[in-house]
C-alpha cells in the first residue's frame, strides 16, 4: 500500500464506518455483509480491506462512535455530584436524562443497539469479541456500576429505608431499562411493542422513577 498520511487513513476509515452505520439503520446488524458495505461505499473489497481486517473490526469502530454520540454519563455525573439535591428529585432527574437520550436516538442508535442485543443472543461469541475490542465506556456499564451507590447514598442522606435488598433493586433497574428500550424500539421502528401499544420513553421512565422511589421507601409526587 502506498504511503499515505494518517489524516487520509482516518478520513477513509470514518467514511467506511459512516457507510456501515447507514446500512445498519436499514437492516439488522447481524444481516449486514461485506457486500452491503461495498455497495454503500463504492469501494472494492480490497479497498475496504486496506483499512479494516474484517466486518467486525468496522463494527467495533462504529460502536465506539455511537458511545460518543449516545452518552448520558456526563449529565448523570452532574446529578451525582449535586449534594444539595434530594433523593426523589435525583431519581426524577436521572430518569429524565435517560428519557431525553432515548427519545433523541430512538430511530437510529437505539435501533442499532437493539440489533446488537439480538446479535448477542444469536451469536454470543462474536458479539463478545466485538464489544471486547470496542473502545470507550458504555452507558450501561456506567449504570450498573454507579446507579445503585448513587441511589443508596441519596437514600441514606434522606434517612429513608429501602424496601428490598440493594442487589435486587439493581436487577430490577437493569431489567426495567432493557424492557423500556426494547418496547420503545419495537413500537417506533416496527409498529408495535410486545403489548401492542404505543410506547413512549418519557412516560415509561416516569413510571420507573416512581417505582425506584417507592422501592427505596421514598415519597412519589
Amino acid at each position: 500500500m502506498p504511503k499515505v498520511s494518517e489524516e487520509y487513513i482516518e478520513n477513509k476509515k470514518k467514511y467506511i464506518v459512516d457507510c456501515t452505520y447507514k446500512v445498519c439503520l436499514r437492516k439488522p446488524v447481524e444481516m449486514v455483509t461485506m457486500t452491503d458495505l461495498i455497495e454503500e461505499t463504492g469501494l472494492s473489497q480490497g479497498g475496504i480491506y486496506r483499512f479494516y481486517k474484517n466486518l467486525d473490526e468496522i463494527l467495533c469502530d462504529m460502536i465506539a462512535g455511537m458511545r460518543t454520540d449516545y452518552n448520558f454519563i456526563d449529565r448523570l455525573e452532574e446529578i451525582r455530584k449535586n449534594t444539595k439535591i434530594g433523593f426523589e428529585d435525583a431519581v426524577y432527574k436521572m430518569c429524565d436524562v435517560l428519557a431525553d437520550t432515548m427519545e433523541k436516538h430512538l430511530l437510529d442508535i437505539q435501533k442499532i443497539n437493539f440489533d446488537l442485543t439480538v446479535l448477542a443472543i444469536n451469536e454470543p461469541e462474536r458479539a463478545a469479541k466485538i464489544i471486547e475490542h470496542t473502545k470507550g465506556n458504555s452507558n450501561f456499564d456506567y449504570l450498573a456500576k454507579v446507579t445503585l451507590p448513587l441511589l443508596a447514598e441519596a437514600a441514606a442522606n434522606n434517612k429513608i429505608t429501602p424496601q428490598a435488598e440493594p442487589e435486587a433493586i439493581l436487577r430490577f433497574l437493569s431489567a426495567s431499562y432493557v424492557g423500556i428500550e426494547m418496547n420503545c424500539i419495537l413500537s417506533a421502528c416496527y409498529g408495535h411493542g410486545i403489548m401492542h401499544v404505543d410506547c413512549k420513553p418519557r412516560e415509561l421512565f416516569e413510571v420507573l422513577a416512581k417505582s425506584i422511589i417507592l422501592l427505596f421507601g421514598g415519597n412519589v409526587k
